[in-house]
């Protein structure tokens, strides 16, 4: 059976409905920067995600080719994950997309070195007459995190932070957001397939004690 992230580290991707601290180790991903509105179609969010996507697939079906990865194992390909700010404002200002700065991420497996990844950028280039010059290789060490489940349209995030927030006031801890750790979101659900009302994204904000 194919390793799954989401199994595998159910305390990453699984969090309740209620807030909970974590410390996330460093682990490396494909990324892509951008600015702008997610939901423009067309435009930068959503090429980058097709950049992900096409490189994340040409790595995991990479046995199927010449080229081997040393350490390979067959795996299912992680969630989508964002990292997001907005230029002068603490917080998030739902209103002003066009504002949004992000990061798109998805995770790789820790047997995928540099080499690997620049050999699935030439060749998910090449095939897919797509340009990923735009990836890149990103190891990212988030550490000590408060994360919860959020349920429903993204616009309705800010009620959930405000719950966040309140826990870690009432637990000794202060909001450690800044220009290196950033407001995180981690996509359970496909929103091409499920409705607003019911999706499933994790938040997860860095935080330090107080």
């Amino acid at each position: 059976m194919a390793f799954d992230f989401k199994k595998e580290y159910k305390e990453f991707y699984s969090p309740k409905n209620k807030p909970e601290i974590v410390n996330v180790p460093a682990a490396n991903y494909i990324a892509v920067r951008g600015k702008g509105n997610p939901n423009e179609e067309g435009g930068a969010y959503q090429k980058a995600i097709s950049v992900l996507y096409e490189v994340s697939y040409t790595l995991k079906m990479s046995y199927k080719t010449d080229y081997k990865i040393e350490g390979f194992f067959e795996y299912v390909v992680p969630p989508l994950e964002g990292f997001w700010w907005q230029e002068g404002i603490s917080g998030i200002d739902y209103s002003n997309k066009k504002a949004f700065n992000w990061i798109s991420v998805i995770r790789l497996p820790d047997f995928v070195t540099k080499a690997d990844f620049n050999w699935a950028v030439e060749t998910a280039t090449k095939k897919k007459k797509i340009d990923c010059s735009a990836a890149e290789f990103l190891t990212i060490d988030e550490g000590l995190c408060v994360q919860i489940m959020h349920g429903g349209p993204f616009d309705n995030e800010p009620a959930t932070v405000a719950i966040m927030d309140e826990y870690i006031k009432e637990n000794g801890y202060v909001n450690d957001i800044t220009d290196k750790r950033l407001h995180h979101e981690i996509y359970m659900s496909d929103a091409r397939k499920v409705a607003p009302e019911k999706w499933k994204t994790v938040i997860r904000h860095p935080i330090r004690k107080v």
